[in-house]
């Protein structure tokens, strides 16, 4: 196989992942002399935010997902691959993946992080990440199986651990999982299995942090830790997780949790990419770069969003991993290879902070903005309100609509669909 790429006498741009920096940059480079070239190992962009919705049944996975070919519909200075890269040549200006080569001038890697396990191996092995669409759906099958399970096993080992749902980081990821899991337990759950007792049902969110949501102010996280355990949640703060089998959760302080499912959002650490300069690699395995987005070392190629640490003076550990850094960083880079083709001074990349926020439930959210900061029903309509502009597609932003407004009026995802990809017959 090959990439296929024609060639042309301008430059070219390769950008690695489609992510919220790399489907920005790429946007931003539609009307440029540029060749783009997009690399990524799937066909569409995924609005991560949402993803612990997906995971809860709260909507389904198409409604967070856009074709990036439906983005360039008649942009034919974007190029689009469906590979994995699979190593760089800084010196060849060669970017190797399994369709083939493909040739940069300039090359960009936004291709964002995975789950950070500290090490352990057993975490690894045994608990639940949602990094992805196909891990969110794997959480959904493995929460409505267990439930399925119970109603036919008579082991009282056994339901313990199905009925106990355990939640290791509380920041937004983790929060927001945590109230999406109460509200299924108070309001659908219930409806669905009336033959199960939930008051059995327990719910933990565990983080080594003193705070909930440790990146957001003092109000916002106490607000949140109430909201939380107003909903029934077990938050457990200093609480080390030492290891985990499949069946139970052991804490720093010798505490032992019975769980089936380890639900795991205690932190990232940047994907790996082969061929570049180790002395480039940072804190959290994320490229180090200067105020162009520059990877240290190297004079074309760019790292930007999760992956890029760029310290400042006023960030001295670098800008937080946020979807706003990743998109405002990817601007800033389109509009320098916009001066760099009319002999510009290139801009330095300053962060404009809007804000951040995070849902714990109906009604429920906490708002840092820079002016202003607020909680419950307001907090809520403004983070729905962000996030469904946030959306790319006019569909999408309709289909996510109808879902929240069905489950609001009726307490009903109505999507508790257990989805199990089927293997081929064996010849």
């Amino acid at each position: 196989m090959r990439a296929n790429i024609p060639e042309v006498e301008g430059k070219r741009i390769v950008i690695i992942g489609g992510g919220f920096a790399g489907l920005q940059l790429a946007t931003k480079l539609v009307k440029t002399n540029y060749q783009t070239v997009l690399l990524d190992m799937h066909n569409y962009h995924m609005f991560q935010p949402l993803l612990y919705q997906v995971a809860t049944a709260g909507i389904e996975p198409s409604a967070i997902s856009f074709p990036y070919r439906k983005v360039f519909q008649k942009k034919n200075n974007i190029h689009i691959r469906v590979t994995e890269v699979l190593k760089i040549d800084s010196k060849k200006k060669q970017v190797y993946t399994t369709i083939g080569e493909v040739s940069y001038d300039y090359l960009v890697i936004a291709i964002g992080t995975t789950s950070n396990y500290f090490g352990n191996e057993h975490i690894r092995m045994k608990s639940y990440p949602m990094k992805s669409i196909s891990e969110a759906l794997g959480l959904r099958n493995t929460i409505l199986q267990n439930f399925e399970n119970l109603l036919i096993s008579d082991n009282l080992d056994d339901i313990e651990g199905m009925m106990n749902f355990v939640i290791v980081g509380a920041g937004p990821t983790g929060v927001e999982t945590s109230g999406a899991l109460a509200e299924m337990k108070r309001f659908v759950l219930p409806k669905d299995y009336p033959e199960i007792d939930f008051k059995k049902m327990n719910i933990y969110l565990l983080d080594a942090a003193p705070k909930v949501l440790n990146g957001m102010s003092e109000i916002s996280s106490m607000k949140a830790k109430k909201y939380l355990e107003k909903l029934g949640v077990n938050v457990v703060l200093g609480a080390a997780v030492n290891d985990y089998d499949g069946k139970t959760v052991k804490l720093a302080d010798g505490t032992a949790i019975r769980t089936n499912t380890l639900i795991w959002a205690a932190g990232v650490k940047g994907n790996r990419l082969d061929g570049l300069d180790s002395e480039c690699i940072g804190r959290g395995d994320r490229f180090i770069v200067d105020q162009r987005n520059l990877i240290k070392g190297y004079s074309d190629i760019y790292a930007l969003g999760d992956i890029a640490l760029m310290s400042t003076e006023d960030n001295p550990r670098g800008f937080p991993q946020v979807a706003q850094v990743a998109i405002q960083q990817a601007s800033n880079l389109a509009d320098n290879f916009k001066r760099m083709s009319e002999n510009k001074p290139l801009k330095p990349f300053a962060y404009k902070d809007l804000g951040s926020m995070a849902t714990v439930g109906r009604n429920l959210a906490v708002v840092d903005l820079p002016f202003i900061k607020f909680q419950g029903f307001l907090g809520w309509v403004v983070w729905m309100t962000i996030h469904l502009k946030s959306i790319l597609g006019v569909k999408n932003k309709l289909l996510i609509f109808i879902n929240w407004f069905w489950n609001y009026i009726t307490y009903d995802q109505s999507l508790r669909l257990i989805i199990k990809a089927r293997n081929k017959p064996k010849k």
